[in-house]
């Protein structure tokens, strides 16, 4: 089994020529799913230490950008080992940023990790206003919606799109999961979800439970 802690000491030090030779190793020890996620978390502890990184002014803007495309090489060699890309679709996930928040390296993982469990993923990208997500659900008639935020501001997003939803009818036939950093139980109520995570691993879970 690979060594986690060295894997997450290289996402933090944005080393990604040993991140990608740790997971092609691993890779080719044909791991578990489970082993799988296990790794996948360790990726998402290290992004964590970027984030603290950049807090304290060690970091700047261009690391994180870079931070996010060093997730998305890891997430890409890691896809085999996921559970694959599935031919059968399980269902179509929404997803996107909302409005006023341009995070966006936690949905990124979440939608690869989404793909390699066999949804259709719609990603919207980020700073995405209720309307467009209004929009796209009538559109394409997914089973759930999955939104993302980092910033404080994000959850009152969150909640103006559940109430438009709302207003368009649309609310009871799907499901929603919100995720981020401010992402609590009691703001998952006040917002009008079905639950939240800050995990991209077990939100991809619940998503599965959905629709199985």
């Amino acid at each position: 089994m690979v060594d986690l802690e060295k894997l997450t000491q290289a996402v933090g030090e944005l080393d990604e020529e040993k991140v990608l030779a740790i997971l092609k190793e691993f890779v080719g020890t044909n791991p578990s799913g489970e082993e799988a996620n296990k790794v996948v978390n360790a990726c998402q502890q290290g992004m964590a230490i970027v984030g603290d990184l950049f807090e304290k002014g060690e970091y700047f803007v261009g690391d994180l950008i870079f931070a996010g495309e060093l997730l998305t090489a890891a997430i890409d060699t890691l896809k085999p080992v996921l559970g694959g890309e599935s031919n059968t679709k399980i269902g179509k996930i929404v997803l996107g940023t909302v409005e006023g928040d341009l995070h966006d390296i936690g949905k990124n993982i979440f939608a690869s990790m989404a793909e390699a469990a066999g949804f259709e993923v719609y990603d919207l990208g980020i700073d995405v206003p209720a309307g467009k997500f209004v929009e796209k659900i009538k559109e394409i008639k997914p089973q759930i919606l999955g939104m993302s935020g980092v910033l404080t501001l994000a959850l009152d997003a969150m909640k103006n799109t559940v109430d438009a939803l709302q207003a368009a009818g649309l609310r009871d036939e799907l499901k929603i999961i919100i995720g981020g950093n401010p992402v609590t139980e009691d703001a998952c109520k006040q917002i009008g979800a079905d639950a939240f995570t800050t995990n991209a691993a077990e939100g991809v879970k619940i998503c599965q439970g959905w629709v199985m």
